[in-house]
């Protein structure tokens, strides 16, 4: 299995004590940690500041995949924050994930959707809308992935904590990600 982890500088791994983007170690992050429950390859494929890829070039980068990534079995996705962080609306997020799964579909046939656990507020999370916003994700990605026939995973009674930055995920934040998504995948069936 080649699972293809696809989303933001929570999938990267970033350490938000850094100070010039630098990320927690292998084994404080939930892809590897991920990797280490199932005889699986995961790819990380994690960027810091990435939206969902939107722009024609963006979406056109989808058929580079295999050469990149070789050819994964499944497609694990978690954006969102940034465009919220950005300015969006949910309804622009929404869209924005709808036109981007249609994309992806072509390339791959299994996706997986995940819901980025709310925002908190914190240094970063100051404002009143975002939190309502973030909070807002789950439902319209759930309807999303009923549209698209894909699975969807839903963080919030992850009981993550997050950083001070109110969008970063601690140590301890990857650890509970990694086993909640591996009971997660495991219920599905798929794997």
């Amino acid at each position: 299995m080649r699972l293809l982890c696809f989303g933001d500088s929570n999938t990267y791994g970033y350490d938000p004590r850094s100070y010039f983007g630098g990320r927690y170690d292998p084994q404080n992050r939930w892809v590897d940690l991920l990797a280490e429950k199932k005889d699986w390859v995961v790819l990380n494929a994690g960027q810091n500041g990435r939206e969902i890829p939107r722009r024609p070039h963006e979406l056109e980068q989808l058929r580079q995949w295999p050469v990149l990534y070789g050819d994964p079995d499944a497609v694990l996705v978690m954006l969102g924050d940034n465009d919220l962080l950005q300015g969006a609306s949910v309804e622009a997020v929404t869209a924005r994930m709808e036109a981007f799964l249609q994309q992806l579909l072509s390339v791959c046939s299994t996706v997986l959707l995940i819901a980025p656990p709310p925002l908190k507020r914190g240094t970063w999370v100051t404002e009143e809308h975002l939190l309502k916003d973030s909070a807002c994700l789950s439902d319209a990605y759930q309807m999303l992935a009923q549209h698209f026939g894909v699975l969807f995973i839903d963080t919030r009674g992850w009981g993550l904590e997050l950083s001070f930055d109110g969008v970063h995920f601690s140590e301890n934040d990857h650890h509970i990600f990694a086993k909640q998504l591996f009971l997660a995948l495991s219920d599905s069936g798929l794997f």
